[in-house]
């Protein structure tokens, strides 16, 4: 059972009850995030996720902490390039009490100096290990490669200059811009019933009041580049892109099958051919990437430095084969049952629901259907892929990068 409720102010609630589970989890999910940062907020919308959890108008940072704990409760956020996520998991006799933390949290933040400037130095260490992690770096990189230094080409973590300047002043300016009910959504799935579900959201968010809400358009069409950093470090770490459908798209399913067949299983072509065949690398995979506006197809692989010309060549002629002569119709049915069998799997997860269900209210402002999504994945056809493919491996808007101990880029 699925409920809705649109709130006058713009809240919107989504409630996905799952007969038998004896949890909850629970998310507020803010349309928000790196893409829509300018210059001067870099790296702002990931610094007030973790503000968040620092202190509020009756409980101090360890007591907020603490209070999760007694409740044998799971508590976390996350920030995307276009979302931030506040959620929890707790058992079902303690829903409300764990609401009322989740709520407390995240309206009644208070941002002390003295949470600020630990804080700071904390974001600022999750920096230097993202530095340190050169898998993320590499597709970070190809970000700033395929989008620009702006929009969805931002670090999500944004710069160590910016995070140490930010005020007090800063967090609530932002938060007044985005942080309205207009552009958030609670998202409950599990052992839940949609009246409990409404009555908490009722007590907790009814002062959340309409504010001057700023609806940040996305400006694309940066020019798409190869670009290397270099780390003295063993591996060489390659990452490819190429244009994909948008979020929403009539053939964003038709892709995300075809991505199945190039990148997505140890059954998929680049792990049969860069891993098995050849071993020149221990991990390789591609994915889609969805945005309102836009999409990206991307690609990984871990090389030994020696072997890096060798596997970019080995990827290339994997794409080039699925470009010029397609996949075939035992590929294309097989990754069309990886998908359904995916919606399967996520269907019995709470986590996962109340993330599907709260993601596609923030974004499409209606409630998921299952069931029309699964007839839309049986309805695909084989001869769909030839159309997907032809929008996608525009090897004119590629682009690339690289990280690992070398100052030369991919060349195109």
């Amino acid at each position: 059972m699925v409920f809705e409720k649109k709130y006058e102010n713009g809240l919107r609630l989504v409630v996905k009850q799952m007969q038998g589970l004896m949890s909850v989890t629970m998310g507020v999910l803010v349309g928000t995030g790196a893409c829509v940062e300018t210059d001067k907020e870099d790296g702002i919308s990931h610094f007030i996720e973790h503000m968040q959890f620092k202190g509020t108008k009756k409980r101090n940072a360890f007591e907020i902490s603490d209070a999760f704990d007694r409740l044998g409760a799971q508590i976390n956020a996350f920030t995307g390039k276009d979302i931030t996520c506040y959620y929890s998991k707790c058992t079902s006799d303690h829903t409300s009490a764990c609401f009322e933390l989740l709520a407390d949290l995240f309206l009644n933040s208070t941002f002390p100096e003295e949470e600020m400037d630990r804080e700071k130095g904390v974001v600022c260490e999750e920096i230097s290990m993202n530095e340190d992690t050169p898998e993320d770096l590499c597709l970070d990189l190809l970000s700033r490669a395929f989008y620009g230094k702006e929009n969805y080409g931002r670090n999500i973590l944004g710069t160590e200059k910016n995070v140490r300047s930010f005020t007090v002043a800063d967090i609530h300016a932002y938060k007044k811009a985005r942080y309205c009910p207009e552009n958030i959504v609670i998202s409950f799935a599990g052992g839940i019933d949609p009246v409990t579900a409404q009555a908490l959201v009722e007590t907790h968010f009814s002062t959340l009041e309409k504010g001057s809400f700023e609806k940040r358009s996305v400006v694309l069409g940066a020019e798409k580049q190869s670009l290397v950093k270099r780390k003295p470090i063993e591996q060489m770490h390659i990452a490819i892109g190429y244009p994909a459908a948008a979020r929403g798209d009539g053939l964003e399913d038709v892709m995300n099958a075809v991505n199945g067949v190039l990148g997505g299983t140890m059954s998929a072509r680049l792990f049969q051919e860069v891993r098995e065949k050849r071993g020149l690398a221990y991990s390789v995979y591609s994915y889609i990437s969805p945005y309102a506006e836009c999409g990206s197809q991307v690609i990984y692989a871990g090389v030994n430095p020696s072997q890096v010309n060798q596997a970019y060549e080995a990827i290339g002629a994997v794409v080039k084969e699925v470009k010029e002569k397609g996949v075939t119709k035992d590929e294309f049915m097989r990754s069309r049952e990886q998908m359904k069998s995916g919606m399967f799997f996520s269907n019995e997860n709470s986590n996962s629901q109340m993330l599907l269900y709260g993601k596609y209210m923030l974004y499409f402002n209606e409630v998921f259907d299952f069931e029309a999504k699964l007839d839309k994945i049986n309805a695909m056809t084989y001869e769909q892929s030839f159309e997907a493919i032809e929008k996608m491996f525009d090897e004119r808007q590629k682009a690339m990068a690289l990280v690992g101990n070398t100052d030369a880029p991919l060349a195109y």
